[in-house]
């Protein structure tokens, strides 16, 4: 019975955050399009599970900002120099999860592009 609950309450976190954050909703439209294309830019199943991770990774990273911004609103909404950094390190992870994804993609379409070309 425990997992059933985990399952509806991760269910009602995923719901309430497609609700309430723009980016989480953005992420998710694009991590639709770009599944197709792990497909056609990985070569084997290692480097597709290397693309899928690098890119599902986002909105991971993007639930966990989220929850902590909402935790650092529940404390106060007032405008304090801790709050605002424990929101800035949270973008901070996002930005740096959506840096990491444009490395590993763009290392793996160079790869894609330099198999072709020597072909």
């Amino acid at each position: 019975m425990r997992i059933i609950n985990a399952f509806f309450y991760s269910c009602q976190g995923l719901s309430a955050t497609w609700q309430n954050e723009a980016s989480f909703r953005l992420e998710i439209m694009l991590t639709l399009l770009v599944v197709p294309l792990v497909f056609y830019i990985g070569k084997n199943a290692i480097e597709r599970a290397v693309l899928w991770f690098s890119w599902f990774l986002i909105p991971i990273i993007e639930l966990v900002n989220s929850a902590l911004e909402t935790t650092v609103n529940r404390i106060s909404t007032d405008l304090h120099p801790l709050s605002g950094m424990a929101k800035d390190i949270g973008s901070a992870a996002v930005f740096l999860t959506i840096v990491n994804a444009a490395i590993v993609w763009g290392i793996c379409c160079l790869r894609c592009r330099s198999v072709s070309t020597t072909k």
